[in-house]
Order: structure tokens, then C-alpha cells, then sequence
């Protein structure tokens, strides 16, 4: 599988870097490609580090103005003109789509890809990973959308919430049909 993973790009505490190195881990062995923005910084470095150790292959989509921070040596990497590229380009090159700790820029591309699925745009399966509980606040958000109307069509056709590492992707395993 070609799996995107969005995250940050940040130094984050050994929280939020366990389980990323955990799931890059299983990702490598798995014999699957990481998909993600391609820096070599932060949480995206611990991500694709565990990946490449573990065997998996790397796929990076930088943007122009952070191509300083893009990592060398990678399988592939494609260099877009703009953020909005970069995310088309990202869902463009990946089967299944995981959403991990991150700022603004994870959370405006966790909802691209929720506003694609709620428009049948895309089947891609789609799972946030919910590190120590980081995004409590926003699954209840989504809750609430889904209780009060807001969303079309159930949350769970949308997102699935894992807690682990190992639930994400036996999740996407198992909507992709992967052994």
C-alpha cells in the first residue's frame, strides 16, 4: 500500500514520538510506502526514518519554499508549486490516508480529505491516529457535526479513530484488502 501519512514537521516529546516510530515501524515491514510531505525535520524525519529502516519504500512530496528541508535519498520525490498542489499531488500517490499529531497544516489537510470522502470524491479509507489522546477534542467535535446534522453521511464512513499503531493499520489492511 501507498500510505500518506500527514503530521508535523515539528520536534515533538517522546508522546507523540513512540507511536509515529511504532507505525512507521510496522508500515517498513509491512512491505508499504510512506507517502508524506517529504521533510526530514521533526516528527516527518522520525516517520520516514522508521520506515526506511524497517524496509519500506519513501515517497516525498515537498512544496517550493520548504524544498531546503525535503530529504535526500528517498525512492521518489516530486517538488509542487504550492500547498494546494502538494495536498492533490499527496492523495494523488496514496491508497489510504493516515492523520497523525500535527498543527494547522494537519489539520487543513485532515479536512480536505473528510470533505472529499463526505462528497464521494474519494474512497480512500482514511484513520486519525490518536496519540495520548491529542485528538480527544476534535473526535467529540466530530461527534457533535454527526449528532446535530452537520455531517451528510456517518462518521464512520469517514474517518476511523485508532489508538494505537497496530489498530491503524490493520484497519487500512483490512479495507484494502492487504494480507
Amino acid at each position: 500500500m501507498n500510505i500518506c501519512v500527514f503530521l508535523s514537521a515539528a520536534d515533538l516529546p517522546e508522546t507523540y514520538t513512540r507511536p509515529a516510530r511504532e507505525f512507521a515501524e510496522l508500515l517498513g515491514k509491512g512491505g508499504h510506502t510512506l507517502v508524506w510531505g517529504g521533510s526530514d525535520v521533526g516528527l516527518m524525519k522520525v516517520v520516514a526514518d522508521g520506515v526506511q529502516q524497517a524496509g519500506g519504500r519513501l515517497c516525498g512530496v515537498s512544496v517550493d519554499f520548504l524544498a531546503a528541508k525535503a530529504r535526500p535519498g528517498v525512492d521518489d520525490m516530486v517538488i509542487a508549486k504550492d500547498l494546494a498542489e502538494r495536498k492533490a499531488l499527496l492523495l494523488e500517490k496514496a491508497d489510504a490516508v493516515v492523520i497523525m499529531v500535527g498543527g494547522t497544516g494537519t489539520l487543513d489537510e485532515a479536512t480536505d480529505i473528510l470533505e472529499l470522502k463526505k462528497h464521494g470524491r474519494t474512497t480512500k479509507p482514511v484513520v486519525l491516529l490518536n496519540s495520548a489522546g491529542f485528538y480527544d477534542g476534535l473526535k467529540e467535535q466530530f461527534r457533535r457535526m454527526e449528532d446535530e446534522g452537520f455531517l451528510p453521511v456517518p462518521l464512520t464512513d469517514l474517518v476511523f479513530f485508532a489508538e494505537e499503531p497496530v489498530g491503524a493499520l490493520a484497519y487500512l489492511e483490512e479495507s484494502l484488502g492487504v494480507n
